[in-house]
């Protein structure tokens, strides 16, 4: 069972929980960094523990969320592992992982219904990377 990275605010605390429940009926294992209400915090007390276990290897890929995604995806995104895309519609959602390799999904947790983040979630996990031209962006993306 692949396990999955979950983190978000408190703004993103209920469809993170709605999530984690999709993800088990898909055969995941949603692995949570919180937070763990919907009490005031900080997102990147959160995100930079899920993205260091993307990193690492001890979650296959990570889902994670805040009211608009632009905070947690700028704190993910300091990892020079991680690849965060923040997607509101599963178009977008199928490119990053098949053109930018996205590692981390990222949700705008006040902007998009339980029913969309799923349709979002199933178009990043029924796309493949497609390689070639898109490796070569990739392996430019570290700061050196």
């Amino acid at each position: 069972m692949e396990k999955v990275a979950f983190a978000s605010d408190h703004a993103g605390y209920e469809l993170k929980k709605h999530l984690e429940e999709y993800m088990k009926a898909k055969g995941y294992e949603p692995v949570d960094f919180g937070t763990h209400s919907e009490e005031s915090c900080d997102y990147p007390d959160y995100a930079h523990p899920a993205a260091e276990a993307v990193e690492k290897g001890e979650c296959a890929f990570g889902i994670c969320m805040c009211g608009t995604g632009n905070g947690i995806q700028m704190t993910l995104n300091k990892h020079q592992g991680i690849r965060a895309a923040l997607c509101w519609e599963p178009a977008l959602a199928s490119l990053a992982k098949e053109h930018n390799n996205a590692n981390i999904l990222v949700l705008p947790a006040r902007f998009v219904s339980t029913e969309m983040a799923d349709k979002i979630v199933d178009a990043y996990l029924s796309a493949q990377f497609e390689g070639g031209r898109h490796q070569r962006r990739i392996d430019k993306i570290p700061a050196k």
